[in-house]
């Protein structure tokens, strides 16, 4: 940051003047990121406690939840803060944090809905080979292997943004988009113009083009084999498709709304189609894998009837 010396914060225009109703908004938002913790939470401590639940897709899952948490926390404790505050700046390294564990989080969660997918892809095609291909460390390998390549290309993709010189610092949004940080700076280059671009297609298009292939072989198999088989693959498969789609319109209005102006759109409604991603996915993914999945749901239910039991007996 040392050759920043201008600009040192950036204010989130966005939050504008909202009088006495921030209180309420604030509630709202404190509810719904309580909401999402404790739903998250509660699964990641279902798949610890019940060994049957050790699996590698439920080690894939409980990666996920941990993500949505992660992601969560990137948006909310800042947006919590600046819904209070009467003068919305946010420092510039806090904002480039910000900016980059939203970008890390959502690209761990294309890369991990890809590792589910190969999974899935090995179980339903491959089941005689699936516990030697999916074996336990390898699949703690893949997790390891997805955080490091979101990290790496985000610090490849965004390592000039860091040392740009800013002379605005008005950013209309809730949150510090990389789109709109490098419209403040005093000269930007093509390859800081395209980087976000270019960061969605090494973890966004390619691991949905490997999602597309595992599903297109699922879907190969599935036309070949039993009426059982093919409704399990549905169940085990529907809440991923549905992730991936929610995933997918979220990143839409992101790039959108960062990069076009849409005159006709009312603020609000820019507001919150521009956090959607954020807002929407980390409560979708426990909710379609907490009572879509059986062996989950089953699960949820012993472990929460067997808390209620002993709270009881006290």
């Amino acid at each position: 940051m040392e050759n920043s010396t201008e600009i040192w914060s950036f204010v989130l225009t966005a939050y504008g003047n909202i009088g006495e109703l921030k209180y309420l908004y604030f509630s709202i938002m404190l509810l719904w990121y309580i909401s999402i913790c404790a739903a998250n939470t509660v699964l990641i401590v279902v798949i610890y406690v019940d060994r049957k639940l050790h699996e590698p897709m439920y080690i894939f899952l409980c990666n996920l939840f941990v993500n949505e948490i992660a992601g969560s926390t990137s948006l909310y404790p800042l947006m919590l803060s600046q819904m209070l505050s009467d003068t919305h700046e946010v420092t510039l390294p806090w904002c480039f944090l910000q900016m980059s564990y939203i970008y890390i989080s959502a690209a761990v969660e294309f890369c991990n809905l890809a590792a589910m997918a190969y999974d899935r892809y090995v179980a339903i095609c491959c089941p005689l080979h699936y516990n030697v291909i999916m074996n336990t460390g390898r699949v703690f390998l893949i997790i390891l292997v997805i955080w490091l390549y979101c990290f790496f290309n985000l610090m490849f993709t965004f390592s000039f943004t860091y040392r740009l010189k800013f002379c605005g610092n008005a950013i209309d949004k809730v949150f510090c988009d990389y789109h709109l940080i490098i419209k403040q700076a005093c000269s930007v280059s093509v390859y800081n113009s395209i980087s976000d671009l270019l960061f969605a297609f090494l973890t966004v298009v390619i691991p949905f083009s490997l999602i597309s292939v595992s599903y297109m072989k699922i879907l190969a198999v599935c036309l070949h084999t039993s009426k059982e088989n093919k409704q399990k693959a549905v169940t085990t498969c529907t809440p991923q498709i549905v992730s991936l789609s929610n995933m997918f319109v979220g990143t839409i209005f992101h790039f959108v709304d960062s990069r076009f102006i849409v005159a006709d759109v009312p603020d609000n409604v820019q507001i919150i189609l521009s956090v959607y991603l954020l807002i929407c996915q980390p409560i979708v993914t426990p909710f379609m894998y907490g009572f879509k999945l059986p062996k989950i749901k089953e699960s949820c239910k012993g472990f929460l009837f067997a808390r209620y039991c002993k709270f009881i007996s006290k």
